[in-house]
């Protein structure tokens, strides 16, 4: 949000920069996700975007109905994956603050956790942190695929990593392993599944 023109006394831009309203806005709600319109056609800060809108949508959900300390601990274990695939280094520290909960007054651990969690799916997820994700997924099918599907699933990673596929492509296969071998705890991962799939915003 800092490519609006900004005019001077004179009348004319005398730079770019943050409107006033934008400005107002952000400083009011500094957590709600915010992006210009048109950076919205590269389709990664697209699925960027409505990716933390979705996530936003789910805080709240659990906010208002499971305000708990097992509500967040349960939160943070279905978003283990989203958060890796954005950064290690943030899912960690996610998870040392939700381990030392019980330490903390609830309000306190709540407003904690949400400035961090939106701040770090505000980092863009690479092809290089998506790739690590997707070897993680794969060790769970390393007893349960031949050598020809490893290999087949192994390859799709590769291509996608490479530039060659969408991430879409490799996605698409291990969903399908999940459910045909109805693996819960990744059928439970929001990185599966983080909006509609109607939306086709992995088709990069």
């Amino acid at each position: 949000m800092e490519r609006v023109k900004v005019y001077g006394p004179s009348g004319m831009p005398s730079h770019t920069g943050v409107g006033l309203y934008a400005q107002a806005f952000m400083e009011h709600f500094p957590l709600l996700p915010v992006e210009e319109e048109g950076r919205l056609h590269d389709p990664v800060l697209r699925e960027n975007f409505i990716e933390r809108i979705f996530a936003l949508r789910r805080w709240r959900e659990l906010d208002d109905q499971r305000r708990t300390l097992g509500g967040l601990v349960a939160f943070h274990t279905a978003h283990k994956l989203l958060l890796m695939s954005h950064s290690v280094e943030a899912y960690r520290a996610l998870g040392r603050l939700v381990a030392a909960g019980s330490e903390h007054p609830l309000d306190e651990l709540f407003a904690e956790y949400e400035g961090a969690f939106l701040k770090a799916l505000a980092l863009i997820a690479t092809p290089a942190k998506h790739t690590n994700v997707l070897q993680h997924i794969m060790g769970y099918f390393k007893k349960l695929l031949s050598a020809d599907e490893k290999a087949e699933l192994l390859e799709l990673i590769e291509s996608y990593h490479g530039g060659v596929t969408t991430l879409a492509i490799p996605m698409t296969l291990l969903n399908h392993y999940v459910r045909k071998y109805q693996i819960e705890y990744l059928a439970g991962q929001v990185y599966l599944h983080p909006h509609p799939v109607e939306l086709q915003l992995r088709n990069h």
